[in-house]
């Protein structure tokens, strides 16, 4: 009896522990997923930080602060490029818009239809309006959240910045703690991982800039309303699996309405020539087998992320997918990892030296 309970204590203990330490990495899951960001964004930077300083003889650490310079530089370009002419549509989208309670009133009242029906609700929500005092305690939030935004960045970027040199040593640490047979495998799988990670975001990259870039010129020539925003949209975008370019061809074809059925059809067009490319020509080139996961697995990963985590894991959904399936195939369909063909997106796929 003595030892059952004490089988029974030891049991309970274990189970209480498992339950207290997932219940203590769900509340930290925002930290968490942020650090994993840190070591994707390291694994995308890796590649061309170690190619500066064997060809070039640069430091890893300024290897590092010309990428994020370089980073920097091309959000100020896109931004000095795009934000007056996006201001510029809208304001023309803006247009009649009523800008004063005055003219609000005035349209309500001299307008019929769906249109007046629409400006009197406004009109009537406008006069609900809370004092600016009750407004204060919002806006203090809504710093305090964009303060909060801010860190997490910082903290995402810096995680990068320092994972470049203190992956291996994480490793070496790891395999530290493995039987000595299993340390080379140890190895090669977080080697793999970590390339099959830095391909896919710099992939992405690619596949961002090229839709933009792409669309935004079809927008034009097609004459669709505010083009210069709906390109960059639908680039963004596409960091969302399936979800982000369905809302974007969807959004494109219903403000091409707004100028008739046929930018609307030209839009859809566009948008259906542009997938046919990334399906049939420019993902299989560009992307390759950098995660190899098929479109079920990718949707089922982020339904199934998107449900658990929320909306904003989304962008995490293929990463850990990738990480979740690589280990698989070598814990469960044992398989070996030195024996896989490192992707190659931008940078030629090498294998790094196993460590024992």
């Amino acid at each position: 009896m003595g030892g059952t309970a004490r089988k029974a204590a030891t049991a309970t203990l274990v189970a209480g522990s498992i339950l207290v330490a997932a219940l203590a990495l769900w509340k930290i899951r925002l930290v968490l997923a942020l650090l994993f960001l840190g070591f994707v964004i390291a694994s995308a930077m890796r590649p061309s930080v170690e190619w500066l300083n064997r060809r070039a003889g640069i430091p890893r650490a300024l290897g590092v602060l010309i990428h994020y310079l370089g980073m920097l530089l091309a959000i100020g370009l896109f931004l000095w490029l795009v934000v007056p002419h996006a201001i510029t549509q809208l304001e023309q989208a803006i247009g009649n818009v009523p800008t004063t309670t005055a003219q609000l009133h005035h349209q309500a009242v001299h307008s019929t239809g769906i249109k007046h029906e629409i400006l009197t609700a406004v009109e009537k929500r406008l006069k609900r309006l809370p004092s600016a005092g009750s407004l204060l305690h919002p806006a203090i939030s809504i710093t305090k959240t964009a303060f909060e935004v801010l860190v997490g960045i910082f903290f995402m970027f810096a995680v990068g910045a320092y994972w470049i040199f203190e992956r291996d040593n994480a490793i070496a640490l790891v395999q530290s703690l493995v039987p000595r047979r299993h340390r080379r495998i140890t190895r090669d799988t977080w080697v793999l991982i970590d390339k099959k990670l830095g391909a896919f975001v710099r992939g992405e990259l690619i596949l961002v800039v090229f839709v933009s870039v792409l669309l935004s010129l079809a927008f034009w020539l097609d004459h669709e309303p505010y083009w210069i925003l709906l390109g960059p949209f639908a680039g963004v975008v596409e960091l969302v699996p399936i979800v982000g370019p369905l809302a974007a061809g969807i959004l494109a074809i219903l403000v091409g309405l707004t100028a008739g059925w046929q930018v609307a059809l030209g839009a859809a067009i566009a948008v259906l020539v542009l997938r046919q490319l990334e399906d049939y020509l420019i993902v299989p080139k560009v992307m390759g087998h950098a995660v190899g996961l098929s479109p079920l697995i990718v949707l089922v990963s982020v339904t199934a992320i998107g449900i658990l985590l929320g909306a904003v894991y989304v962008l995490l959904a293929i990463p850990i997918t990738a990480v979740v399936a690589t280990l698989v195939d070598v814990v469960v369909r044992d398989r070996d990892p030195a024996e896989e063909d490192p992707p190659a997106v931008m940078f030629g796929g090498t294998r790094e030296a196993s460590g024992r």
